[in-house]
């Protein structure tokens, strides 16, 4: 999370509380894709768009510079576990179901690695493009 804001900021739900963990969401879905119904890692899909939607809601009220990304984390973690599932597939002898709960734990730990350069790579993409475009007194705090 973000640091707490100064003395005399506001606080922001979408960025300095726990709520900020609902856009993570769907990476939680992905990491346990090999494990649950396709329907479940849906719906973790629906509380991260959500979470996006509300937080996009409010900082465009406020700011009108915000955007924020289901599709980068989702796509980052869909991907190391289909890529580290194939990897123990081919290169162990472990049972399905160890491969599955592995590629799961793989998962899970990399959300919080991924969390800071994804956020940082989309700031600067939106400083580069968007933002131009939709000029603030002041630049979103940096997570």
């Amino acid at each position: 999370m973000s640091e707490p804001p100064s003395r005399g900021a506001e606080r922001d739900l979408f960025r300095d509380t726990w709520v900020r963990y609902l856009g993570y969401a769907n990476e939680v879905g992905e990491a346990f894709r090999s494990l649950v119904p396709s329907a479940v890692v849906w719906l973790s899909y629906g509380v991260s768009s959500s979470y996006v939607l509300a937080d996009a809601i409010d900082k465009g009220k406020k700011a009108r510079d915000a955007l924020a990304s289901v599709a980068i984390p989702g796509f980052t973690i869909n991907r190391l576990c289909a890529a580290s599932l194939y990897i123990l597939s081919t290169a162990t002898r472990w049972p399905l179901a160890v491969r599955k709960w592995t590629t799961t734990a793989l998962g899970l730990l990399a959300i919080p690695v991924i969390i800071h350069p994804i956020d940082r790579s989309v700031d600067f993409l939106l400083d580069s493009s968007l933002r131009k475009l939709y000029p603030s007194v002041e630049k979103p705090s940096s997570s």
